[in-house]
C-alpha cells in the first residue's frame, strides 16, 4: 500500500510554509529593522538603498538578514549531503520526499522556537543585539525552508520568493492547457497574504502572540510530513502477488 502524502497534502504543506513566510516577513519588517526574513531580493535592494543614503543601520540589518539566510540554506544543504550518505538506497520513509527534508523542517522549527523565546523575552520589541540575533534566526529559518522546498521537488512554486510563482500562474492562465499547477500556485499566494494579514493583526492587538503563527504552520508541516511513517499497518510490509509494486 502506498502511504506517500497525496498531492493535496503536499499542497497543504506548501501553503502552510508560505503562511509562515508571510508572518515572519511582517514581524521582521516591522520589528527587526525594516528588512525581510525571506525575501532576499528585497533585502539586496534595501542594501543598495542603504549605500546610497549612507545608512549604517539599514546596511547592517540587510547584511545580517542576508547572512542569516545564506547560513540557513547552507545548513539545510549540509543536512541533505549528510543524509545522502546515511540513508539506504530506496528508503522513502520521508514520504513524498527524502527524509532529510523533514529533518530540515524540524531544524527550522527549532530555530523558530528559539525566535519565539527571544521575542517573548524582549516583549515583542527587540533592540540592539537582541534585534540582530532574532533577525539572524528568522532569516536562517527561512533559508532552511527554501532549501527544504527545493528538495521537496516543488519546482513550480516557492514558499519564500513568490514573484516566480505569480509569473508562472499568470503565464499558465493565458496558455492553453497550462493550468495544472494553478490551484497550488493560487494557494501559496493566498497563504502568503493570510500569514501577513494575521501577523499584522496580531502586531496591532497582541504582539506577544506573533511567533505562534509561524510555529503553528511549521508544526503542521512537520506532522504532515511525518504522518506516512506511522500510517497504516501495511507500511513497510512486503507485498506479494498481483498488487505488489514493480521495481523502481
Amino acid at each position: 500500500m502506498d502511504q506517500r502524502p497525496t498531492k493535496q497534502v503536499v499542497t497543504i504543506i506548501a501553503i502552510a510554509l508560505t503562511f509562515c513566510s508571510g508572518a515572519m516577513d511582517v514581524a521582521s519588517f516591522t520589528r527587526l529593522g525594516n528588512v525581510f526574513a525571506s525575501v532576499m531580493t528585497g533585502n539586496i535592494v534595501l542594501g543598495g538603498l542603504a549605500l546610497a543614503r549612507g545608512s549604517v543601520t539599514l546596511a547592517s540589518h540587510t547584511a545580517v538578514a542576508i547572512a542569516g539566510y545564506v547560513v540557513g540554506v547552507a545548513a539545510a544543504s549540509r543536512i541533505a549531503v549528510g543524509a545522502a550518505g546515511r540513508t539506504p538506497a530506496g528508503d522513502d520513509r520521508g514520504g513524498a520526499w527524502p527524509p532529510h527534508v523533514t529533518w530540515a523542517l524540524s531544524a527550522e522549527l527549532a530555530l523558530l522556537a528559539g525566535f519565539a523565546a527571544g521575542w517573548e523575552i524582549t516583549g515583542g520589541r527587540p533592540a540592539g543585539w537582541a534585534q540582530f540575533c532574532l533577525l539572524a534566526a528568522a532569516a536562517a529559518a527561512m533559508g532552511m525552508q527554501s532549501s527544504a522546498v527545493v528538495h521537496m521537488g516543488l519546482t513550480q512554486v516557492s514558499t519564500t520568493y513568490l514573484t516566480g510563482t505569480l509569473t508562472g500562474l499568470v503565464s499558465s492562465l493565458v496558455s492553453p492547457g497550462g493550468t495544472q499547477d494553478g490551484p497550488r500556485r493560487i494557494g501559496v499566494l493566498l497563504g502568503l497574504v493570510a500569514g501577513a494579514t494575521l501577523g499584522g493583526l496580531l502586531l496591532a492587538t497582541a504582539p506577544d502572540g506573533v511567533p505562534a503563527l509561524p510555529l503553528a504552520a511549521l508544526i503542521t508541516c512537520v506532522v504532515l510530513a511525518c504522518w506516512p511513517r506511522a500510517a497504516g499497518p501495511d507500511r513497510g510490509r512486503p507485498q506479494t502477488g498481483a498488487g505488489a509494486p514493480s521495481p523502481r
